[in-house]
């Protein structure tokens, strides 16, 4: 994938040698999670942090405090009970592809993806209830709500990026 086009802000086209909005282009958008640590990255800062907490609290045991022990063990229970739940959701994205005649979105969000398709001539692209609320996507009988990966005062902007584009032909 290129960089964002000149008429795009949030989105990126394929350089394929033909004009970005020539017809029948594929358009991206990909919003996904900023995370700041990969898994590998978290799995390492537990071994870290559980090493570390493991050998205070051994030497408490060895000085004849046993309960030490005890909280140690509670308290990685529940720092790697939190690492999991943030590791579920460090790969969530909303992809939404204009290819042709089709919008396609798909929601990665825990590990499940959703999938939606919509004609480019029978879908709207709203503010769910207001400014910086999520972006609905519907059609056809369907609706889906994007946006969730960008900050409110920029949902907007994507949303008449995505009407733009769906206009244009892109």
């Amino acid at each position: 994938m290129a960089p964002s086009s000149p008429a795009f802000r949030f989105a990126t086209v394929p350089v394929q040698g033909a004009p970005a909005q020539a017809q029948g282009a594929v358009v991206l958008w990909l919003l996904k999670r900023h995370c700041s640590l990969t898994s590998a990255q978290l799995v390492g800062f537990y071994l870290s942090l559980s090493a570390a907490s493991l050998v205070i609290a051994s030497f408490f045991w060895w000085q004849g405090a046993p309960l030490v022990m005890t909280f140690a063990l509670l308290e990685l229970l529940a720092v790697g009970t939190a690492f999991v739940l943030y590791a579920r959701h460090a790969g969530d994205a909303e992809k939404i592809l204009l290819q042709g005649g089709q919008l396609v979105i798909e929601l990665d969000n825990a590990g499940r993806t959703e999938r939606a398709e919509f004609s480019r001539e029978c879908v709207r692209v709203e503010p769910w209830h207001g400014d910086g609320s999520l972006i609905e996507v519907s059609g056809q009988g369907r609706c889906v709500r994007v946006g969730r990966h960008m900050r409110p005062e920029l949902r907007p902007m994507l949303a008449r990026e995505i009407r733009w584009a769906l206009r244009a032909g892109c």
